[in-house]
C-alpha cells in the first residue's frame, strides 16, 4: 500500500521570539559585565589625565616665569597663562601660552597658588579630585615650580 503525499506544511523561515530573547538576554549580560569590570578604569583615566595636565601647566608656568623673572601670583591665577594679567606685577614680556583656563575631568579649574602653601619656594597646583572640596584627601597633584 502505498502512503498518499500530503503537502508538508511550510516553516516560515526566521527566528522565533524565543531565540530573539534568549540572545538578547546574552548580549545584556555581556554588556552589564564589561561595564561592571571598566567602572574603576575610568577614575584611574582621569587620575592619569589630571597628573599629565598638572605637568604641562607646570611646564607653562616655567615658561612665564622665564620670561617675567617670577611666575604668576596667586591673584593673576593660571588666567595669567591665557591673558595679559593687569594690576602689580605686571609682566614684563608677556605672550599667551594657553589657550584657555585648563580645567580637571571633573569640570573644576585646576588650584594654583604662588609662594605656595605646602611649597613656600615654589608654587602649588593641583586638582580639587572627585569631590571638588580643596584639602580632600582625593587631591591629586600639588607640585611645586622648583
Amino acid at each position: 500500500m502505498k502512503r498518499p503525499n500530503f503537502p508538508r506544511p511550510v516553516r516560515a523561515a526566521g527566528y522565533t521570539l524565543f531565540e530573539i530573547m534568549l540572545v538578547l538576554g546574552i548580549i545584556a549580560v555581556l554588556v552589564g559585565s564589561a561595564i561592571y569590570l571598566l567602572v574603576g578604569n575610568i577614575d584611574v583615566a582621569r587620575e592619569s589625565r589630571v597628573e599629565a595636565d598638572i605637568q604641562s601647566i607646570s611646564t607653562q608656568l616655567r615658561v612665564y616665569e622665564m620670561q617675567n623673572l617670577r611666575p604668576p601670583t596667586s591673584d593673576q591665577g593660571l588666567k595669567a597663562l591665557v591673558t595679559r594679567p593687569g594690576g602689580e606685577p605686571a609682566p614684563r614680556r608677556w605672550k599667551q601660552l594657553l589657550e584657555r583656563v585648563p580645567v580637571d575631568p571633573w569640570g573644576e579649574e585646576y588650584v594654583y597658588y604662588w609662594p605656595g602653601k605646602k611649597n613656600p619656594k615654589g608654587f602649588d597646583l593641583f586638582s580639587k579630585g572627585a569631590d571638588r572640596a580643596e584639602g580632600g584627601g582625593d587631591d591629586i597633584g600639588n607640585y611645586s615650580g622648583e
